[in-house]
């Protein structure tokens, strides 16, 4: 079978999350380079993003599509007999999803498979292990530093599973205009994440001290950057909602929530902190100062033991003393900032080794790590929990059912979001 030229390269992306897709989105464009804009899939399920999360992100003008692994599966199939059969798919997924999928795409028996491509979204900081496992079978798998590919190789040879797939490169999303200080602007951005830290009276610890802080310096803007609004769903859980929180406090008028797209934050942004959110190499990027918080520790927990040697970790002490870190060069380099220039260069080798599979005759087929002989008390709970039978029929949904099923979805992420942390804290009683 002839080998597909660049121009004529089409791609899939599959997302869980609104930022795996922003993720998924922002990496099929680089690794092509085609500047064409993919087909869009993302998965229903808890984390569903809704319009507004999918827009915010702004890498597309087109929503993409919500379905099951199935109905994905069967589009990757149709897309194929019509003859438009995707060259590239993009798996922004966790690692049990992609381990399915996979298994789902060598299950298609398609004549020419696509090159599927996955890897994180930000910082890998737990499940290391079981997270690369789960998605080797792959034939790219990105890191985002150097730090990352040396870590994510390891692994495989560790296992004697094949390291070649393993391709260094950088966060899609950082880019934005190098930092200037403005005269008379003074912003201190927290960026807020869902689960870390995830207890109540952490969260509750953290908003007093930017309140503190924001009180302390009057002529400083503090900004809470929020991921979604309640009720809304991120990658991550979050019980503790700081918009409710805040409630509970009186803080000054030099403090306030604030939403939208990070890139466009960062544009007014004089410092940076957070506990250990991937904004904080965003930042880095565009030589924002950062700071790294220490005061509920340094911890595995909580990813902030991801910047020990950055010379970016600090406590609201200091900082409210005014104390602005300076980051270790030798540590930017390592963690695929690219703060030098060099960015663009940073996808050169996953765009050769999408080129070099897209110019082969026929693709191998897909090999993971976990089968039935490596992991038999594994591997079936995961397949089995994504369900992707392409063979049973498609559903005709009518406008009825339509409204049953999106009241049922709403319903069941009414009671993740709200009713399933009351009963925890209340078991806890």
């Amino acid at each position: 079978m002839p080998s597909r030229t660049r121009e004529a390269i089409r791609t899939a992306v599959l997302a869980d999350s609104d930022t795996r897709w922003k993720w998924g989105a922002l990496t099929a464009r680089r690794i092509t380079a085609t500047g064409a804009e993919p087909t869009g899939f993302v998965l229903r399920g808890r984390a569903t993003p809704t319009a507004r999360q999918l827009a915010e992100t702004g890498v597309s003008t087109h929503a993409p599509r919500e379905v099951t692994g199935a109905e994905f599966l069967r589009a990757v199939r149709d897309a194929e007999a019509r003859g438009e059969g995707y060259d590239v798919v993009v798996l922004a997924l966790v690692g049990g999803t992609v381990r399915a999928v996979l298994q789902g795409l060598a299950d298609l028996g398609l004549e020419r498979r696509p090159v599927i491509v996955t890897g994180y979204v930000g910082v890998v900081y737990e499940k290391l292990t079981d997270g690369l496992l789960l998605r080797h079978g792959a034939d790219v798998v990105l890191a985002n530093s150097r730090h990352d590919a040396e870590r994510f190789r390891a692994v495989y040879e560790g296992v004697g599973a094949g390291s070649d797939p393993v391709v260094e490169a950088a966060l899609p999303f950082l880019g934005g205009a190098p930092y200037e200080p403005a005269a008379g602007r003074d912003t201190l951005v927290f960026a807020a994440q869902p689960s870390v830290p995830a207890t109540r009276a952490e969260r509750a610890y953290v908003l007093r001290r930017l309140i503190g802080h924001a009180r302390l310096h009057p002529g400083r803007e503090v900004l809470l950057k929020l991921r979604s609004k309640p009720g809304e769903h991120t990658t991550h859980l979050e019980e503790f909602p700081f918009q409710k929180l805040v409630r509970e406090l009186a803080p000054p008028d030099n403090f306030r929530l604030v939403y939208g797209h990070m890139g466009e934050v960062l544009d007014r942004t004089d410092l940076l902190v957070t506990v250990s959110s991937t904004a904080a190499l965003e930042a880095l990027h565009r030589r924002i100062p950062t700071a790294i918080l220490t005061d509920l520790g340094v911890r595995e927990a909580l990813g902030n033991h991801h910047f020990v040697g950055s010379g970016l970790l600090a406590s609201f002490d200091r900082l409210d003393k005014g104390a602005v870190p300076a980051p270790d060069a030798t540590w930017l380099a390592r963690q695929g900032v690219a703060s030098d220039g060099s960015y663009e260069e940073a996808f050169d080798a996953a765009r050769a080794r999408v080129a070099a599979l897209l110019a082969l005759p026929g693709l191998p087929p897909i090999s993971p790590y976990y089968t039935a002989e490596t992991a038999p008390g594994y591997l079936p709970g995961i397949l089995a929990r994504h369900r992707l039978d392409v063979t049973a029929p498609e559903p005709r949904e009518s406008g009825l059912r339509r409204i049953v099923r999106e009241a049922a979805r709403g319903a069941y992420r009414h009671g993740v979001q709200r009713v399933a942390p009351v009963v925890r804290r209340l078991g806890e009683l």
